[in-house]
């Protein structure tokens, strides 16, 4: 990701919750320009690095791209990974005739 200045992705849902809020949309993240560097007065740290301190949020994919494009913003897409449907287990499962694999205990 070193060429690209920018990148787009579908924020994650957050560990610490089991809902799916705030996961809808897309979020356009500048890439790092610059290093951190340590300011001599006060000791934190800071950067003349401005785009990377924005996040801009669009509710679609193709608005986010728009965006890049009418500003002359390189960019990449980062697609989250497709997680498999989970079937619901009940627990009469457990005691099925024809089950699929061997009986555990």
């Amino acid at each position: 990701m070193a060429d690209t200045l920018a990148r787009i992705y579908s924020p994650p849902k957050s560990s610490m919750q089991s809902g799916l809020g705030r996961t809808n949309g897309w979020v356009l993240e500048h890439a790092i320009r610059e290093p951190k560097r340590i300011d001599p007065l006060t000791g934190w740290y800071g950067s003349g690095d401005t785009p990377r301190q924005v996040r801009l949020h669009f509710p679609t994919l193709d608005a986010a791209e728009a965006y890049a494009k009418e500003n002359g913003i390189a960019y990449e897409v980062e697609r989250a990974q497709q997680k498999p449907a989970l079937r619901p287990k009940s627990y009469s499962d457990n005691f099925r005739t024809n089950r699929p694999e061997n009986w555990t205990h």
